[in-house]
């Protein structure tokens, strides 16, 4: 029962932001951009362990892996621009995210940082 309250509050999540974006999207944006996922995984991770090192520890990973995840909200508007196609796009924009997220992974392992 516990697992099933977990996807349901995180699917509504998701659904609230599409709902409100079909509005606003400054809004939508603006509720999108909450940490809401990572709240929520802080939360179910210390339920589950009662470990704040394990939340912190969770924390940390989360700071260091947000920062490649910016580059698709750069690269998408340019590409959709670009390209004119919504999928061929997003496609691209994901592979250049997935791209920085390795490139950062290997940069903080040089510098001895830990995920």
């Amino acid at each position: 029962m516990e697992y099933l309250v977990r996807v349901v509050v995180s699917a509504l999540v998701v659904v609230i932001v599409a709902e409100v974006a079909k509005r606003s999207t400054l809004f939508g944006g603006l509720i999108a951009s909450l940490p809401l996922v990572s709240i929520l995984a802080f939360v179910w991770l210390y339920l589950d362990t009662r470990s704040t090192e394990r939340v912190a520890a969770l924390s940390y990973s989360i700071f260091w892996l947000v920062l490649p995840s910016l580059s698709l909200f750069l690269a998408l508007p340019w590409l959709l621009q670009k390209t004119g196609s919504f999928y061929l796009g997003l496609a691209a924009s994901i592979a250049i995210m997935l791209v920085v997220y390795g490139v950062l992974v290997f940069v903080l392992q040089r510098f001895g940082v830990e995920l």
